[in-house]
């Protein structure tokens, strides 16, 4: 298949993921005034906007699975078409419960990841795989689009538009992904992997460890796409198109520094970005964990009153850098799987798509529950802080210790060349 043929195929494959991206995050800026409409609290805005993040990390494996069977352009289509409906329904609803079942249904599009990635994959030779699943990844800018499009749309027609505009455009999406896109190479050679086969990877511990890369890179990119909207509007006081721009310096160049981590990891190694990406995450959430605090010192002039606090200049900045690092853990970790599993990427990517989408299902939970509990706004930076530590820790065990991450010289690295 000719170069160009292989670009375009990339390009409206990651437009038709963008676009998902953008309705999986929509209840993070339409929650602000449905929040208002029903009088809901921190912990319930949490499940309303992590709803749709739990069917989309739910269905990953199975669509992974039947994109390695039947091919990624069916499945990519019919996630398009078969969304479209319940998104349009969710206008009408009124009701807690009635938003939590259609953002159930309407979620499914987060599955697209498991889908577009080993179909783009396939398109390109193993050297350069790293760079196109980057590039893939980078439709999670999305929620970015979301960030620009919606609050418009709020502040012009109300949010129930916003729903009716998204569906439209999976419709449009869909035509146009039919048409542009190609059969998948090799698809229908030979005869399908039964599902024992394709599950059987599954016990490659392998495919565990990147699991628990992706649940913390993607699981909190996700998380915080959706909740830094009402962050700026509850810790600053934004309007909710002033919290919405500043919360896409978020997830906008996070997304779009997917394809720089793709090729970061072709060049330098998927597991040397990994560690690097966990230091800079663990600095920068270090930094957002501390809480706005106003000190009282005793001197002998009498009591002197000091306030820590970060501008949202300088917040918005940190917020940037995390993101970026984030990005580039993500397609780290997919570099690691098209190294890896390249016979298996619908599974692997399934399961390891999976663990990350219920990351990003469970904290935006955890984060109001924890608002609840302690009155900290920023104690969700704290949670993600004490994740990333903890991952740390175990990277350094498991990996650090038996791999060079700065080119230094090992004794495994000894052992390859005398061989």
């Amino acid at each position: 298949m000719p170069k160009s043929r292989n670009l375009l195929v990339l390009l409206v494959t990651t437009w038709a993921f963008t676009a998902c991206f953008a309705v999986w995050t929509m209840f993070g800026v339409t929650g602000i005034p449905i929040r208002a409409q029903l009088n809901l609290d921190s912990t319930q805005v949490g499940l309303l906007t992590a709803t749709p993040v739990l069917t989309g990390a739910l269905f990953r494996l199975p669509l992974g699975i039947w994109t390695d069977r039947f091919g990624g352009r069916a499945i990519m289509l019919l996630l398009l078409v078969g969304c479209a409906i319940p998104l349009w329904i969710s206008s009408y609803a009124t009701m807690l419960w009635q938003f939590l079942l259609l953002g159930l249904a309407l979620g499914l599009v987060g599955a697209s990841f498991s889908v577009g990635t080993p179909y783009v994959a396939r398109f390109f030779p193993k050297e350069r795989r790293g760079f196109a699943m980057g590039f893939f990844g980078a439709g999670t800018t999305g929620a970015a689009l979301n960030m620009f499009v919606a609050p418009f749309l709020v502040g012009s027609y109300g949010w129930q538009s916003v729903p009716k505009v998204y569906a439209v455009a999976l419709l449009v999406t869909a035509v146009l992904f039919w048409f542009l896109s190609a059969p998948d190479p090799g698809t229908g050679a030979g005869s399908a992997p039964s599902m024992r086969q394709q599950l059987s990877v599954l016990r490659d511990p392998r495919v565990w460890k990147y699991c628990q890369y992706y649940s913390i890179v993607f699981g909190g990119f996700t998380a915080l796409s959706i909740w830094m909207p009402q962050y700026f509007k509850n810790e600053y006081g934004f309007s909710i198109a002033q919290a919405s721009l500043l919360a896409a310096c978020f997830s906008l160049p996070g997304g779009a520094f997917r394809a720089v981590g793709g090729w970061l990891s072709d060049r330098f190694g998927a597991h040397g970005v990994t560690w690097w990406v966990l230091w800079a995450a663990w600095i920068a959430l270090f930094l957002l964990s501390y809480p706005r605090t106003e000190l009282i010192v005793h001197t002998v002039n009498g009591p002197a009153s000091f306030g820590i606090a970060l501008p949202a200049w300088l917040f918005t900045g940190l917020l940037m850098v995390l993101g970026i690092a984030f990005a580039c853990g993500m397609a780290s970790t997919f570099k690691y799987i098209g190294d890896d599993f390249p016979e298996s990427m619908g599974a692997v990517s399934g399961i390891v798509g999976m663990a990350g989408g219920l990351g990003g299902f469970l904290l935006p939970i955890m984060f109001g529950a924890i608002l609840d509990r302690l009155g900290v706004n920023s104690s969700c930076f704290m949670l993600l802080y004490g994740i990333v530590w903890v991952s740390l820790t175990l990277s350094y065990l498991t990996e650090v210790r038996r791999a060079p991450v700065m080119g230094e010289v090992t004794g495994t690295t000894i052992t390859k060349m005398l061989r």
